[in-house]
């Protein structure tokens, strides 16, 4: 839902690429990834064709999660600036592609003819925003040490990506840069390579009507799961959170009638040492108490975005003192 781009390019893509698999392995030698075509015969076209159908059905297949994964993005900034990071990340990558190599060649004497085929320069791109970007939430621990968060699987599948080939890792380091490049606020990259707006609408007139989904009406949203145990259990946490926050409104309605504040250490034992001095008894004495939070509206869109209602996500930066990692812990935690 709200990320057509995206849909189009795990599907699209995909497809072609099974078909070249199975049942059309003689066209294959179109899609190759020939670096020295280009050089030496001016072959052009293979940067297209080449750098965006994967020819390894296990780049496929990765390739593909991690776009289904970095979807947030689409649906954070909208199609026309996601198809502009895109299409910047993927003529920046092309062109550092062709430079790494020649260093390679410069350093090690490795003469090297063929990269690894598909849309991979702009998917190690999105790396970068996901790394900067998304909040880094701790789900569980192994061996008291290692932590696994909500982006562990995601480095997995981006390091089982970089496993594949043997050269995959100059793509790799391409499209790291060359999101880095687009990302950065000094080049202002992103102001030169866009999208136009008028191409944005056409293909909002013409495609987006054959990739785009309706939002699910049938069931409460409650995320991403994998299987019927973590769906059950992430509405589990929706159920508990939903009386948590019923148990909220019925004590900020009785404070209210007493002329007081809502006690938030009661309701956010987490938080409880967060301001020890002011709190004796486990109550906040009338001199003493803070004045309202300021909530910011890009944590509370990021807290929305992991499937956290509006409402929730208020009380828990208000309660947070705006800290959006204590805030994302208390709403999985609850």
């Amino acid at each position: 839902d709200k990320a057509p781009l995206s849909k189009s390019l795990l599907l699209v893509p995909s497809a072609i690429s099974i078909l070249l698999t199975l049942l059309f392995q003689h066209y294959q030698k179109f899609f190759v990834y020939n670096l020295q075509a280009v050089k030496e015969d001016f072959q052009i076209w293979r940067l297209l064709c080449g750098r965006t159908i994967c020819l390894d059905l296990k780049d496929t297949f990765c390739s593909s999660l991690l776009i289904y994964n970095f979807r947030i993005f689409e649906r954070r900034y909208g199609s026309r600036k996601f198809s502009s990071f895109l299409l910047g990340a993927w003529m920046l990558s092309a062109l550092f592609d062709l430079l790494l190599v020649e260093i390679t060649q410069y350093i090690f004497g490795i003469t090297i003819n063929t990269l690894p085929s598909g849309f991979l320069g702009p998917v190690f791109a999105l790396f970068v925003p996901f790394y900067s970007s998304i909040p880094r939430v701790q789900v569980t621990q192994v061996l008291g040490h290692f932590s696994i968060t909500n982006k562990s699987l995601v480095y997995i599948l981006g390091l089982q990506l970089l496993t594949s080939g043997s050269y995959i890792w100059i793509l790799a380091l391409s499209g790291l840069i060359s999101g880095i490049c687009y990302n950065s606020s000094i080049l202002k990259v992103h102001r030169i390579l866009c999208v136009p707006r008028w191409v944005a609408k056409i293909f909002s007139w013409t495609l987006e009507p054959v990739f785009s989904s309706a939002e699910p009406t049938n069931e409460v949203r409650v995320g991403m799961g994998a299987t019927v145990d973590i769906q059950r259990q992430q509405r589990m946490e929706l159920l508990d959170r939903q009386i948590m926050m019923s148990q909220v409104a019925q004590m900020r309605r009785q404070r209210q009638q007493q002329g007081g504040m809502i006690n938030w250490n009661r309701l956010f034992p987490p938080l409880r040492h967060r301001h020890n001095a002011n709190y004796q008894d486990h109550r906040p004495s009338e001199q003493g108490i803070p004045p309202p939070t300021e909530v910011s509206e890009e944590q509370v869109a990021r807290l929305m975005e992991m499937g956290f209602s509006r409402g929730d996500a208020l009380e828990a930066l208000r309660a947070s003192n705006n800290d959006l990692n204590v805030a994302t812990n208390f709403l999985l935690q609850h």
